[in-house]
């Protein structure tokens, strides 16, 4: 016989089972660990034990240098809130992951990643639907390396930037695919290397602010509305990238403002609104822009120039049916500017004995295209019949003195022509700017350009002292003692100290 209180332990005993199965099926009673649990579990320098096919949830802070591999597998997902990922410790890798929803707060810059640390590996990420990509501020020596960036699918103007970099040096961007976002952005950032990356169907696919001695090159850019941008900016090199397609309202394929001592070489620059674009540069009155070796083709403007500064250098450049080769703003002209050895498509001289170079210099004139460079209306009757005619009867018998705009007494007459992109063609040394001279032709100050322009092996005796640095940097015999004490050496050895615009 089986007792009654038998049977209700029993029972209860069963109901506790299933109690617990369900507890358990349901992971409440065995949670998954959440990442930030994950990673205060793992030892500085380990690898984050991170479950394939799971989905983690931030937004979270890193504060020890461990590893993160989603080995393609893994998602991470802000839900919605501030940015997913920050990093505020150094030597942290994160690689192979998928990086998704970040807030929307542009005041707040809500991002896939904030890095404020250094010698960091950001590798094979895809971030998507975030609203800024990666924002470093202060982060140095990192290495930023085949990631695929894109804001959220809002309009343009309140997207935000794919990569945006303040203050931070010495680091690597290389492989990276930023796409449907707003700019790559650098202010007050120098040294670092940009290579090897596309962008596309965003506004400027890299843009420089008040930033010095970064490297650029071998990237391509393409459908956006600006292809690179130099604003402020001192002393980079550009080249081997590849820009076309930058055709919005201010189009430009290369662009500087206000920049100086820039090597724009080797880029093609192609089907743009304005090949390149120069405003105020260079600004400074010792500095130089040199612009060798590039093919500008197919565009609307060559060069649009809304300043006629001089100091420019053009040498080896190939100019192919570009709609107009020059744009002058404001009735000016840019004789003063360096053409030489360059090729023009609409060149109408002879070359007699074949040596490649015309027999004639190459002059360019404003006729009635005078009446389109001040008036973007105008150019809605370019290229028809009556305007044709006209124009040609105003080079054949002109009723006033056409404008000439500039000149180049080596054109090279064929656009393959090994001599084009030689290093004697291209190479130039910029002239010692003396300021005292009033007879100058340059106007500047009394020092030599900096070591990047001297293209040649000779040795120069240089003194030490702030005569070998650009005024603007160099000290003042009144400058009080807090600016004495600023420039100090353990300031100036620091990752922060910004060389070229520490002073300004």
């Amino acid at each position: 016989m089986i007792r009654k209180g038998t049977v209700f332990w029993g029972f209860c005993r069963l109901l506790g089972l299933v109690a617990l199965f369900t507890f358990s099926a349901s992971g409440y009673l065995f949670a998954t660990p959440t990442l930030s649990e994950l990673i205060d579990q793992t030892l500085a320098g380990q690898e984050v034990p991170l479950q394939p096919g799971t989905t983690y949830y931030g937004p979270i802070v890193i504060n020890k240098s461990v590893i993160l591999d989603g080995k393609n597998r893994v998602t991470i997902d802000g839900q919605g809130k501030k940015t997913v990922i920050v990093l505020k410790a150094d030597g942290v890798t994160l690689k192979n992951l998928v990086i998704r929803n970040s807030g929307d707060s542009h005041d707040r810059v809500d991002a896939a990643i904030h890095v404020r640390s250094s010698n960091n590996k950001i590798q094979n990420n895809v971030a998507h639907d975030t609203l800024f990509g990666f924002d470093f501020q202060e982060a140095h020596n990192n290495l930023i390396t085949g990631n695929d960036i894109s804001s959220k699918d809002v309009p343009l103007g309140v997207r935000g930037d794919g990569i945006r970099v303040w203050a931070s040096h010495k680091n690597i961007f290389r492989h990276n695919r930023i796409h449907d976002s707003r700019d790559m952005v650098i202010w007050y950032s120098n040294d670092n290397l940009i290579e090897e990356n596309e962008g596309w169907n965003n506004r400027y696919s890299l843009h420089f602010m008040f930033a010095g001695g970064n490297l650029v090159r071998k990237n391509r850019y393409h459908h956006n509305a600006v292809g690179i941008f130099l604003m402020y900016s001192r002393e980079a090199i550009v080249e081997e990238n590849d820009i076309r397609y930058s055709t919005g309202g201010t189009g430009v394929g290369i662009g500087l403002k206000e920049a100086d001592n820039m090597i724009i070489r080797f880029n093609q620059i192609i089907y743009c609104k304005a090949g390149m674009y120069f405003d105020l540069s260079p600004y400074q009155p010792d500095a130089y822009n040199i612009v060798q070796g590039n093919r500008i083709a197919f565009n609307i403007s060559g060069i649009d120039f809304n300043s006629g500064l001089p100091r420019n250098v053009f040498k080896g450049n190939a100019f192919l049916d570009n709609l107009e080769l020059i744009r002058v703003h404001g009735n000016g002209d840019v004789k003063k500017s360096i053409w030489e050895g360059n090729y023009y498509s609409d060149f109408e001289g002879f070359d007699r004995n074949n040596d490649d170079i015309g027999d004639s210099p190459y002059i360019n004139r404003a006729y009635l295209d005078a009446l389109w460079m001040n008036d973007d209306w105008m150019r809605l009757f370019y290229g028809s019949p009556v305007l044709s005619v006209i124009n040609l009867l105003a080079k054949l018998a002109p009723i006033s003195e056409p404008r000439e705009l500039m000149v180049d007494s080596k054109p090279i007459y064929f656009p393959t022509s090994s001599i084009l992109t030689s290093a004697e063609n291209i190479h130039f040394d910029p002239p010692k700017i003396d300021l005292d001279d009033d007879d100058s032709e340059f106007e500047g100050l009394d020092y030599e350009m900096s070591a990047r322009f001297r293209q040649d092996d000779e040795d120069d005796d240089e003194e030490e002292g702030d005569d070998d640095m650009p005024a603007w940097l160099a000290s003042d015999d009144d400058e009080d003692e807090e600016d004495e004490v600023l420039l100090d050496e353990d300031v100036k050895r620091s990752s922060q100290y910004n060389r070229y615009y520490y002073k300004q």
